[in-house]
């Protein structure tokens, strides 16, 4: 009889997930995004005045402003923004009906709009929501029209400040919606929380902490209970409770259930576990609560790193910022899972989120496929950043640039409680980051150290231990003058609050100069201590602090960054800066649109700094060719005919940015070329045309980089490598003319439901299929079917065309174009053509 509740349990949670509908008396949980109306208008308008005329229709996420054109007038505005003007007033509109009575409730769950927010049913405001980045709800019950019909909700999104943060941001209803329809004897939104305090290979303690509201005018008595599912859908532990709720009140319980041989999540194997948690009245669920969790063990060690599972593991981290190029803000979970991929194939396995919070969406991303998060809750605290050039906050006083400091008093709680209440279950959460490079914006800080205001972004902060002693440096936070806000005051104030709501997970910060915040009271309120861009103080911090983990939390993406962890095993890791070229945080003029040290660029193709941190994140071999002009490279022949560096020290202290490299092989018939090969493989013999140009080894250069000096001649350059007894080969080879044009899609069938993406990769080819990148052309892109233009990007940085066309230039012969399903079933057609190349089709089959 058991086995049967149980299977049939399992089968009508089957069904409810499928269609929720279907189940009268439980949670009603619907997609609210599609058919909104939307308007922008540059003038602060009440929305009774918005002409019906003036709305268009969109479905959500929606970013207005990655429609608008790149814009060179905007001058040191587009610092922040990447040249795309966001200013405006957007109002968004939709009309619904919603089928509820008199013991149920109706929510609304935006769970990301930036920013300055208002909210309307029915002429009636809701509330306002200056934060961005964090998610938050609303009853709509008391307004909602009687008989729930043409019930209109209004937002309103005020981003008049469009310079407002230090990379581009984005506007409008950017992340989901969900409405939301409950009894009024419910778990509320975010109303559990999932830990593991015990585990081992044999069993695991899962421990339930569950919610229960009760918005009757009398007291209730339910019935909780839990069933647990393995990812293979099979049931595997159960518990019942009881509980007595109040009326107009609210009650916690928790249920410790005990799970037999768990599968532990990991980056390998992200196994992930269900509660699947019903209330029951009288007999009768009335709702069917759901938990993605998984069952891991975390834990930092000051001297010996991070150990997941109680398995030591080094963080390969990268640093994101929340744009996906072409999209906006607005990125599809296809979008971003597409660029996951190819950064965990390049071997990273941890994302930190820069500088802020999560979507859901893209945490659920990370739990699936196996990525470790930091999720970062804060960019500014007490006082302003600038928004268009760092350390310049004297001068950031100007209406655009006000961001998120004017709010942080008032609001840091209660978005740091939303994000955390909406985020704590995802077991890709392994840090809960509380602030970014904050110092600066304290005076009396940034002045203890004696640096920040000597410093030189490309040469002492990096490479140079402070100049102050730790006994100067106490002596300076003693006597300067004290401040209206304390930075080691406000970090414990986050601090704790973080740990009143989770303590299974570390408190850390991203530090600037923590030198001084391990004197300030900054660090006390740490459990990890992060270092941005110093680890050159890796063995200062652990000499001087031995009780602290320390780790890089913002580096760059080159060979010594990542040298210097592994010669420490009490460094965890790092997150390198960044993982993707993000728009805004513009250094370089017009028309550089991306802050351009990613190790994939804005489409998503990836650059040499991704080969590299591949050589050394994996233990399959691996091999990539780069070529260049021996004069622009960093390499040159020496008197003895040897290929050198120019500069032995040079990658001692590289940067941001990736040599200027090529990934051809087209130059001028014995021009010299400096060879580059980014490897693991213990040894390579290179051949030009069959013919060896010698076998050389790894550990001969010190930089991890091989090179050879070649004249240039027409053919095939060869690169044959072996690691671990396993032989590996790469080649490129000179193309002719481009007069092809090949198509290719790892998205063949997409399902027809308004999200499903397709990446249609577009690449010049000669007569024999060879890629041509030494030639560009314009690329005109038909798209026939019931599919809907996202947009295209070569993905070069100084690349200023329209996101939203379907004409647009190849970079290095090759260009993106993303498509999306509508909500038919259609046979979508995609031709692309160019002046003077044949024609290429390729079929993208929507179901």
């Amino acid at each position: 009889m058991r086995k049967c509740f149980q299977l049939l349990f399992i089968v009508s949670f089957f069904f409810y997930n499928c269609d929720r509908d279907l189940v009268k008396d439980e949670i009603h949980e619907t997609d609210f995004n599609l058919n909104w109306s939307f308007y922008l208008s540059q003038e602060n308008k009440e929305i009774a005045t918005v002409l019906e005329k003036d709305y268009k229709a969109v479905n959500l996420p929606h970013d207005w402003v990655v429609e608008q054109s790149f814009d060179s007038t905007m001058v040191k505005d587009a610092f922040a923004t990447g040249y795309l003007k966001g200013k405006g007033y957007g109002f968004y509109k939709k009309t619904f009906d919603v089928s509820s009575n008199e013991n149920q409730e109706t929510y609304i769950l935006f769970d990301g709009v930036y920013n300055n927010s208002e909210t309307y049913i029915n002429g009636k405001k809701l509330g306002v929501h200056p934060y961005g980045y964090s998610p938050f709800y609303y009853n709509l019950s008391p307004y909602l029209n009687k008989n729930g019909k043409n019930n209109v909700i209004t937002v309103k999104v005020d981003h008049s400040r469009f310079a407002d943060s230090r990379w581009y941001t984005g506007a409008g209803i950017y992340r989901n919606v969900k409405l939301i329809t409950v009894n009024k004897l419910h778990i509320p939104i975010w109303g559990t929380f999932i830990t593991t305090p015990k585990v081992s290979k044999e069993n695991a303690t899962v421990s339930l902490k569950i919610n229960i509201e009760n918005n009757f005018s009398s007291d209730e008595i339910a019935t909780i209970k839990t069933v647990l599912i393995d990812a293979n859908n099979k049931q595997v532990a159960e518990e019942v409770s009881q509980i007595e709720i109040p009326k107009n009140s609210s009650k916690e319980i928790i249920q410790n259930i005990k799970v037999l041989n768990p599968v532990l999540w990991n980056i390998e194997n992200p196994h992930l576990y269900k509660a699947i948690t019903s209330v029951e009245k009288d007999g009768k669920s009335i709702q069917n609560y759901t938990t993605s969790f998984g069952i891991r063990t975390i834990k930092f060690d000051a001297d010996k790193g991070f150990f997941l599972n109680g398995i030591n593991l080094k963080i390969k981290g990268v640093c994101l910022h929340h744009d996906g190029g072409l999209v906006g803000t607005a990125v599809p979970k296809g979008v971003w899972k597409r660029r996951l991929q190819i950064l965990k194939d390049g071997g990273a396995n941890a994302i930190r989120i820069s500088h802020n919070p999560a979507s859901t969406e893209f945490l659920d991303l990370c739990d699936e496929m196996g990525f470790l998060v930091q999720d970062e809750f804060f960019d500014e605290w007490d006082n302003p950043k600038d928004k268009r050039f760092n350390q310049n906050e004297s001068k950031s006083t100007d209406y655009i640039t006000r961001g998120y400091g004017e709010h942080f008093q008032e609001w840091a709680q209660k978005d740091l409680r939303n994000v955390m209440l909406s985020h704590r279950n995802h077991p890709s959460i392994f840090q809960w980051s509380i602030g970014n490079e904050i110092e600066w914006t304290y005076p009396r800080n940034a002045k203890a150290t004696g640096f920040f205001n000597n410093m030189s972004w490309s040469g002492n902060y990096f490479w140079s231990e402070p100049p102050y002693s730790i006994e100067e440096i106490k002596h300076q936070l003693a006597t300067l003058p004290t401040e209206k806000y304390d930075i080691g005051k406000t970090a414990q104030k986050l601090s704790k609050w973080t740990k009143e709501l989770d303590t299974t997970r570390p408190v850390t910060a991203n530090l600037i100069l923590p030198s001084a915040s391990h004197l300030s009271g900054y660090t006390d309120a740490l459990d990890v201590v992060g270092y941005s861009y110093r680890r050159v103080l890796y063995d200062y911090g652990h000499k001087n602090y031995p009780d602290k983990p320390i780790m890089g939390t913002e580096n760059l993406a080159q060979y010594h960054e990542w040298k210097s962890i592994m010669e420490r095993p009490f460094i965890s890791g790092t997150f390198l800066w960044t993982g993707i070229d993000y728009m805004g945080e513009i250094r370089d003029p017009w028309p550089v649109r991306v802050q351009p040290s990613g190790m994939l660029n804005s489409a998503g193709f990836t650059k040499g700094s991704y080969h590299m941190m591949k050589t050394l994140w994996n233990y399959e071999p691996h091999i990539h060719i780069a070529t260049q002009n021996i004069q622009k490279s960093l390499n040159k022949i020496d008197k003895k005919g040897n290929i050198v560096a120019k500069d032995s020290e040079k990658w001692k202290h590289a940067l941001w940015e990736w040599q200027d490299v090529n990934e051809h092989w087209n130059y001028k018939k014995d021009e010299m070329i400096s060879v580059e090969i980014y490897s693991n493989c213990n040894e390579i013999e290179l051949f030009l045309n069959d013919t060896s140009q010698g076998k050389k080894k790894l550990s001969d250069f010190e930089d991890h980089i091989y090179k050879w000096g070649i004249p240039f001649a027409k053919g095939k350059l060869v690169a044959k490598g072996i690691k671990n007894g396993k032989e590996i080969s790469e080649e490129i080879i000179t193309a002719k003319q481009a007069t092809k044009i090949t198509l290719s899609s790892e998205e063949k069938n997409i399902k027809a439901n308004n999200y499903d993406v397709a990446h249609v990769v577009l690449q010049l080819t000669d007569n024999a299929g060879n890629p041509v990148k030494t030639d560009n052309r314009n690329i005109t892109f038909k798209i026939e079917g019931e599919a809907k233009l996202l947009g295209i990007d070569n993905g070069w940085k100084k690349s200023v065309e329209k996101f939203q066309s379907n004409i647009g230039t190849t970079y290095n012969g090759r260009t993106l174009l993303i498509i999306q399903a509508k909500d038919k079933s259609s046979e979508v057609k995609i031709t692309a053509s160019a002046e003077g190349i044949q024609s290429e089709t390729i079929i993208i089959n929507i179901q």
